[in-house]
């Protein structure tokens, strides 16, 4: 990646820069695929490059960018925006898996759209053109673009295509796993009623034709032949759109996926004193709660495994994770003394924020016990780091059927909705960790990763599909 641009430097392209206008929606996946697409655009010349969001999720996205990428990050122009005030209630473990709690906030969110539309209406006077990225729950930006004749806006897509046809159009769906033998889940219950109408609220008909194009985390070597039927979907026919994932800063950034990022946690430390491959990692994300049932299953599951892990136990995010009212990582639970001794120096949990990509890339890590949300399936798919799939809400079960049905590089916890019992936890780790099925699922997952990795370096599929909108909206 080339050397952050000065801040003199763009001060002299006032009148002639691009202003481009990334607008994620306030979670910390989509937070972090717009920061990192951000990271990228701001090393070329002749864009200024802004990030909007509320006070607490620009903090949020800045406080969890790994620190190897803060210099880059200086180069972009945070704009901390008002909203009103929103309740930030802990998550209810016993509840729906969505996360209900962080309604409050969806519902604030939407009076995002006037100081949007202000932050536009300055840089649409001063800029030559202004670009909007926006995520598709943030399309109010696209509205606001749409009153200025020198903005055009694109929507970014941070969940894979083939959840995108499954909640678009389920008979295209149905259609996709007849030809493919894919077991797609049913819809019902992964997401609550109320965020069902706060998302029909944005993604509306006249929002999608205000697009002047779509941006895909996703590359053809995952999801190639689901593009294409994206691609001839009604209400995407004659939009340009570009699959420019997956979007972790690490190929851009970071340069060979094989080295150490820089990071001191001390689970790193712990990895170091481990063989080659024979970790499990564990982590379900920043919006799963997991009961106190389903964390004793886990518990158990690891140790019947006989397998090595690294489990990073935390309750979800709450809609501001700063608030000061019980301000805290992990969950207030303990593992018994007698776990503890049976376990001893075979496992390692970590109360709090973790490095994912640090703990991806390290050579002990054999394989990823995850939710399924699809930062983490595109983290572990790029790094050829097989999966143990336990979806809980959302696009994750479709994500799920995508690792472990389409490409094979990953094995189901369970089927259905039935509960996670620890002795299916155990089976499941030791199908990939160990035994003749482990070997073909490794094999699958090294050379889909390899094909990731070609798709995002230079002279590759997504490469050249960012490179294309970079032109386009340099034109």
């Amino acid at each position: 990646m080339p050397a952050p641009m000065e801040a003199a430097a763009r001060e002299g392209q006032v009148g002639s820069t691009v202003a481009v206008v990334m607008v994620p929606f306030a979670a910390q996946s989509h937070l972090a695929q717009l920061l990192h697409l951000s990271l990228f655009l701001c090393s070329r010349p002749g864009f200024a490059v802004h990030y909007a969001s509320t006070t607490t999720h620009v903090r949020q996205a800045t406080s969890r960018l790994h620190p190897a990428w803060s210099s880059f990050a200086k180069d972009i122009s945070f704009h901390e925006l008002p909203i009103p005030p929103f309740r930030s209630p802990h998550p209810d473990p016993s509840g729906t898996k969505f996360p209900a709690h962080l309604q409050p906030l969806f519902d604030a969110f939407e009076h995002l759209r006037a100081p949007v539309g202000e932050l536009l209406r300055s840089l649409s006077a001063s800029s030559r053109r202004v670009v909007v990225i926006h995520d598709p729950l943030a399309s109010f930006a696209a509205d606001e673009a749409a009153a200025f004749p020198n903005a055009e806006s694109y929507v970014f897509h941070c969940v894979p295509a083939l959840f995108q046809i499954s909640i678009a159009r389920p008979s295209a769906a149905l259609e996709l796993s007849r030809d493919h033998g894919l077991t797609l889940p049913s819809l019902d219950g992964i997401m609550t009623e109320e965020f069902m109408a706060f998302a029909q609220r944005q993604w509306t008909p006249s929002r999608i034709a205000h697009a002047a194009g779509m941006l895909l985390n996703t590359c053809r070597a995952l999801e190639g032949e689901f593009l294409d039927k994206i691609a001839r979907e009604p209400d995407y026919c004659g939009k340009k759109l570009f699959a420019i994932g997956p979007l972790s800063p690490l190929p851009f950034v970071a340069g060979a996926v094989a080295e150490r990022l820089v990071s001191s946690h001390e689970c790193l430390n712990w990895l170091d004193k481990q063989p080659p491959a024979s970790v499990v990692y564990v982590s379900f994300g920043t919006t799963t709660a997991m009961s106190s049932e389903e964390v004793k299953e886990l518990a158990q599951g690891l140790l019947l495994s006989q397998q090595r892990f690294l489990w990073v136990l935390r309750d979800a995010d709450r809609a501001d994770i700063f608030a000061a009212e019980g301000n805290d990582d992990g969950q207030k639970m303990e593992m018994a003394a007698e776990w503890e001794e049976k376990v001893g120096e075979r496992g390692m949990v970590v109360r709090g924020w973790a490095p994912q990509l640090d703990i991806l890339t390290h050579q002990a890590t054999g394989a990823f016990l995850s939710h399924c949300g699809w930062n983490s399936c595109a983290e572990s798919l790029c790094l050829g780091v097989p999966m143990v799939a336990w979806p809980m809400h959302s696009d994750q079960p479709t994500n799920a059927a995508l690792v472990v049905d389409y490409h094979g590089v990953a094995v189901a916890v369970r089927a259905g909705s039935e509960a996670v019992r620890s002795e299916a936890i155990a089976a499941a780790i030791r199908r990939v960790m160990v035994g003749e099925e482990s070997e073909g699922v490794r094999r699958r997952a090294r050379e889909l990763g390899e094909a990731v990795r070609a798709a995002v370096a230079g002279g590759g599929a997504s490469r050249a599909e960012l490179d294309a909108f970079v032109a386009l909206i340099t034109r």
